[in-house]
């Protein structure tokens, strides 16, 4: 799959480098609130103390209008309570153009670390192609009470099993922004940065049935945690599994739901060092299996100047797609502008590289 030597994914083979290292990390990184005050839980938030933290539109608790600014969409960002048990004690935001029409697309858009829900909505350019084009946005947020660090906790056992804690939570808001704006159930999709990515990958896996397509940006492929058995193992140094038992993961969160299979795009940068670019690579291959096709890419070519690969499955129907963003660290890819493809604004861990994801996204999915 990759030539790049990778460790044994338990931790107690690693060399004793690595493994000062992630002690190093562990000392370093914040932790879930719900963690034993003595102890750090494992992994909880993929930027670590420094990730992704500018603020630059916060969600407001009662549908306050967004900030002025370049990108900045017309409508508000409001917040819905009562979308169900809400197991995972999210908060649910939601951005809906003024006069949407019933029958049009959602998209859940799940923040990084240290982020918020508008902020991330606006900065990746979500928001104001919801506006262009005429979608809703969910915009999960949450909270200091599940995790201090404001990650998603894509690594946990209990969170990332369909019925339970924060992937029940999100299931529970797409249910309701379905039946309060008439939309079409099937043109649902998914998309996060970081933990968001990581958590976007959950949701594929646990709830294949509720979406259409999804967008890992600087994610992880789903049980990688487990694979690894280290949420950091899983981030700093990846998990080698054959491209099957990735898939198998998938399959048993899944439980008898045979298909179709949401389409899935991955964008990661080939310098990003807080979550390795190897994730990218496992992510193919998780989701080539699930897919029944094979590892090689159909199409090979540029897209802004960076490698683009779209994997196809036999019927001819791109299945599978990556964009390796050259020289990109770790955060969510940008175009700020007013042409046709560019959106978004830059901030901390938002990146001008002279691509915008949301809008990559957006034509693959037809929202446009």
């Amino acid at each position: 799959m990759t030539p790049t030597p990778r460790y044994p994914a338990r931790r107690a083979t690693l060399p004793a480098s690595v493994l000062t290292l992630l002690t190093a990390l562990l000392l370093l990184m914040p932790y879930p609130a719900s963690a034993h005050a003595s102890a750090r839980a494992d992994a909880t938030g993929i930027a670590g103390p420094s990730g992704p933290g500018h603020v630059t539109a916060p969600a407001p608790a009662s549908g306050g209008a967004l900030p002025d600014g370049p990108g900045t969409a017309a409508a508000a960002v409001e917040e819905v309570t009562g979308f169900g048990s809400n197991p995972g004690a999210l908060r649910m935001y939601r951005y809906v153009p003024e006069g949407l029409p019933s029958g049009r697309p959602v998209v859940v858009a799940l923040h990084g670390c240290g982020q918020n829900a508008a902020g991330y909505g606006t900065d990746s350019g979500w928001l104001e192609l919801a506006d262009r084009w005429g979608f809703s946005v969910v915009l999960p947020g949450q909270t200091a009470a599940n995790n201090l660090s404001g990650c998603f906790n894509w690594f946990q056992s209990t969170d990332i099993a369909r019925g339970q804690g924060e992937a029940a939570s999100i299931a529970q808001m797409v249910s309701r922004q379905v039946a309060d704006t008439g939309a079409d159930r099937a043109r649902v999709h998914v998309t996060g940065l970081s933990a968001g990515g990581g958590m976007t990958a959950v949701m594929l896996a646990a709830y294949p049935d509720l979406f259409a397509g999804g967008g890992i940006v600087a994610g992880l492929p789903y049980g990688c945690a487990q694979a690894a058995g280290s949420p950091y193992v899983c981030m700093y140094v990846g998990a080698d599994r054959t491209a099957r038992q990735w898939g198998d993961r998938v399959r048993a969160a899944a439980g008898s739901y045979g298909g179709p299979w949401p389409a899935v795009t991955v964008f990661h940068g080939t310098a990003d060092f807080t979550v390795k670019p190897v994730n990218m690579a496992e992510l193919v291959e998780q989701w080539t299996d699930v897919h029944g096709t094979d590892q090689q890419p159909d199409t090979s070519d540029t897209v802004a100047g960076h490698p683009h690969r779209v994997y196809e499955n036999a019927a001819g129907k791109p299945v599978v797609e990556t964009y390796s963003l050259t020289g990109m660290g770790h955060g969510q890819p940008v175009d700020p502008g007013t042409g046709t493809a560019q959106c978004g604004r830059t901030a901390a861990y938002v990146l001008d590289v002279g691509l915008c994801a949301a809008y990559r996204l957006g034509t693959a999915w037809a929202l446009d």
